[in-house]
């Protein structure tokens, strides 16, 4: 059998972050969650039984947290600041779906959260 797609999932990561628009979001901040889909080659790992052969997704979430720590406006910023970070982390990456949601969120309305969502492609990798 040949793999044709594989992928890292990084689920329901939970941030305390200074994600808004108005001032008082970006000094108390709010709660967020990542989900996150990392199209990465893992064949090799799953023969070698070795760490070394894939994308260590504990290093993954130590690039994300970093960019979680900086105060932003916008989660379509956050967003794409988190993609380009992880894509010059991990040039091997072919594809990211990320979805980032803010719990909670102060707009007048009762719900679980508002949030984006991207699917991009790597066009320096081959597919």
């Amino acid at each position: 059998m040949k793999l044709m797609t594989s992928y890292i999932l990084l689920q329901g990561l939970h941030f305390h972050a200074r994600i808004g628009v108005g001032e008082q979001e970006r000094m108390v901040g709010n709660e967020y969650v990542l989900n996150l889909r990392l199209g990465y080659p893992f064949a090799t790992a799953m023969e070698s039984d070795d760490v070394a052969d894939t994308l260590n997704y504990a290093e993954a979430f130590n690039v994300i947290r970093e960019v979680m720590k900086q105060p932003a406006r916008l989660l379509e910023s956050v967003a794409g600041t988190i993609v380009e970070a992880l894509c010059a982390a991990f040039p091997m990456l072919s594809s990211i779906d990320l979805k980032l949601v803010k719990l909670n969120p102060p707009m007048g309305a009762d719900g679980d959260g508002a949030g984006v969502e991207l699917h991009l492609i790597n066009d320096k990798t081959e597919v």
